[in-house]
């Protein structure tokens, strides 16, 4: 398998508690997010969410959709969120939120391996591209909650 670590960064004119809101409720995310095509809960969790399985597909500019199921194995309501994922991708994905007077940061921290052998094959050519392709649609994330929000973006990376 090939093994990959993102940081991203989203810097958002909005306190904390709308922002988590908005990531908390993974099932909305293609309303606003360019690029998560399906969230379809498999699974109820407990009253703040641990245990809950979700399915995702995702596409970008490739011509490709990436889907795998998450399992929310963590809640520390308004400042982090952490999930397990399993299928084409499998690892752990971590959303920890900050505010500062009034501005929030947000950082996603995604740590996966794919595990299609066709991705695994090509991860010594590809790698860049995939790269390119995560943060991509990173950055239509963070576009897209600024705009459900009402809020500037005021730095995504």
């Amino acid at each position: 398998m090939a093994n990959y670590s993102f940081l991203t960064t989203w810097l958002l004119d909005s306190p904390r508690e709308p922002v988590w809101e908005a990531i908390y409720a993974q099932e909305r995310w293609p309303e606003w997010w360019r690029g998560v095509e399906e969230v379809e809960e498999l699974k109820s969790g407990d009253e703040i969410g641990i245990g809950t399985v979700s399915r995702m597909a995702w596409k970008s500019l490739l011509p490709y959709r990436v889907e795998f199921e998450v399992t929310i194995g963590r809640v520390e309501r308004p400042h982090l969120m952490e999930a397990d994922a399993v299928g084409e991708l499998a690892g752990v994905g971590r959303w920890r939120l900050y505010e500062h007077e009034g501005v929030t940061a947000v950082l996603y921290e995604w740590k996966v391996a794919t595990t299609k052998p066709w991705m695994n094959l090509l991860a010594p050519v590809a790698r860049p591209v995939f790269e390119w392709n995560h943060d991509w649609v990173m950055a239509r994330g963070g576009e897209g909650i600024s705009r459900l929000l009402g809020c500037p973006l005021l730095s995504s990376h």
